[in-house]
């Protein structure tokens, strides 16, 4: 009732009954046995005890655990509140034992009206909008609002105006924010660096700035995501319909990026010192991600061929000369073998469509030589063979006429070949047994090992290619397998060998793993000990 004897005592804080109780001030296991030890006395003349323990998340373990045998038996005239803005930090244990009120923060118009009625009351004025800044800055506490109105009016006693507001706050007004909008909406970095020169000399914080450049931007998101202005909160509303504005300039997109880049900046500010150069480079980076969603576009376009490319023929031809010159032998790591389903830097541009091509190559050349590839969804694709002599990987330098080609001649232009094969494949087919060529235009290579010459015959196409770049003309491809003979051992002498011995030979021979790799690699299991040096 706020008039009796006990509610006047309990205001003023003379009451002997209600006891509040600082916990980050008494957090520890003997203040916490003293309030046991009180509690267990009667109320001098109300119907309860009453503890208050404010901030108790502050509590030790020790002390919560102490207090956990009051909670679980309380004496019937005894009542605890606890006060926390951290109940994750509460031992679940405390918790199940209490009931739970959670208090929202108070709505930002009802704090500005309660600050216009204090300073009302005090006899100040001030500019539109101070009040509602206030309130903002407040996120939902009346203390907090309560103690920046009292700030102000230390040094404003009379008249309060933004001015003063930003100067104290060391935020940035209205006016330089939409600037740096407008200035980042049309890629105008000049206008972003002097806004940024302009803040500083105002005696903004830069860290400040950019939680206002977010809270705007978090206004213009829900605008173009649909919702109405009552959902905003960090824009005046003198600038509401400006802010419409540039919410459908800006798009959901580019604000998505634009809060990420400002999140990171902030994220960075405090462990940076440069913190103006940290927001003027993320304000750049904002304002040019209209060219980077650009880039996405082009990219999307020419993945679906909507855009051709069309080189000079000059440079067409310098690429190609490029791709196919051999190089050195090189072992790429595993993850960077190439698959059958992912195409080489030389398919790239070797399995475009005839035309294109065409289109590209010198008008001195009208007839290009055309080697007819399937691949394994059975379409057919024109290869064009580059006209590039010598070592670099072309048939005029060899000089070759197939129905004047032998083995041997054979044999260098199959080198020269797998030469310019990158990777593992190169590697592979270059370990050979022999090469003989078959009349009128078919290669046969030999492979002494079996799975070598299965793992080129999955890549027959790469290597086919390859071949007829080199040679300059179409031609077949086959592989073989052959097996040499080994060689007899000479005679050794008879060596004896102990049982033990023998039992050890027979069980690693009898080995599941040992006789699968010797079925893999065509080996033969020796007992070395037997084996004289």
């Amino acid at each position: 009732c706020g008039v009796c004897d006990s509610c006047v005592s309990i205001s003023t804080g003379e009451d002997i009954d209600v006891l509040e109780i600082d916990g980050a001030s008494n957090r520890g296991i003997d203040e916490i046995r003293q309030l046991r030890q009180s509690a267990s006395i009667c109320p001098s003349r109300s119907h309860f005890k009453i503890y208050i323990i404010d901030e108790v998340h502050m509590l030790t373990r020790e002390a919560f655990n102490a207090l956990l045998k009051i909670l679980e038996e309380p004496p019937e005239h005894v009542k605890f509140i606890f006060c926390t803005t951290e109940p994750s930090k509460i031992p679940i244990t405390i918790l199940s034992r209490c009931q739970r009120y959670d208090f929202a923060g108070i709505d930002t118009s009802k704090i500005a009206q309660h600050l216009a009625q204090i300073a009302a009351n005090e006899g100040v004025t001030a500019e539109a909008g101070v009040f509602e800044l206030l309130a903002r800055r407040a996120a939902g506490s009346m203390r907090d609002a309560q103690s920046l109105l009292e700030q102000l009016l230390s040094f404003a006693p009379q008249n309060i105006s933004l001015a003063d507001v930003h100067n104290m706050l060391g935020t940035a007004n209205d006016q330089l924010l939409f600037n740096l909008l407008d200035a980042i909406l049309h890629c105008d970095t000049t206008s972003i660096f002097s806004e940024i020169e302009t803040a500083t000399s105002q005696g903004v914080d830069l860290a400040v700035l950019v939680e206002q450049m977010m809270g705007l931007l978090r206004d213009l998101l829900v605008l173009v995501s649909g919702g109405d202005f009552s959902l905003m909160l960090f824009c005046t509303p003198s600038r509401f319909e400006q802010a419409g504005k540039f919410a459908n300039e800006y798009g959901l997109h580019r604000i998505l990026a634009a809060m990420q880049i400002l999140d990171q900046t902030y994220s960075r500010m405090r462990y940076n010192a440069q913190t103006r150069i940290l927001i003027e480079l993320a304000l750049v980076r904002i304002a040019h991600l209209e060219n980077f969603y650009m880039i996405t576009t082009l990219l999307d376009k020419l993945r679906k061929g909507e855009i051709p490319i069309n080189l000079p023929a000059e440079q067409q031809t310098r690429s190609q000369a490029e791709i196919i010159k051999p190089a050195k032998r090189i072992i790429q790591p595993a993850a960077n073998l190439p698959t059958q389903n992912q195409p080489t830097p030389n398919q790239t541009i070797q399995n475009q469509p005839t035309q294109n091509l065409s289109a590209a190559q010198p008008t001195s050349q009208p007839n290009t030589p055309l080697a007819q590839t399937t691949n394994e969804n059975g379409v057919t694709n024109s290869v064009a063979l580059n006209q590039v002599g010598g070592q670099s990987g072309g048939g005029q330098g060899w000089g070759v006429e197939l129905d004047k080609l032998d083995s041997a001649r054979a044999t260098e232009i199959w080198r020269a070949a797998v030469d310019s094969v990158p990777g593992m494949l190169g590697s592979s087919a270059s370990v050979f047994l022999r090469v003989e060529f078959k009349k009128p235009n078919t290669f046969v290579v030999v492979f002494q090992n079996l799975t070598t010459k299965e793992y080129c015959e999955r890549e027959l196409q790469r290597l086919r290619i390859a071949l007829c770049q080199t040679i300059g003309k179409t031609v077949q491809l086959r592989f073989l397998h052959e097996e040499t003979k080994q060689p007899n051992r000479p005679n050794t002498p008879t060596i004896r060998i102990s049982q033990e011995s023998r039992a050890m030979f027979d069980s690693a021979a009898n080995n599941v793993l040992v006789k699968k790799i010797s079925e893999v690699f065509r080996t033969e299991l020796q007992d070395v000990r037997a084996i004289p040096k």
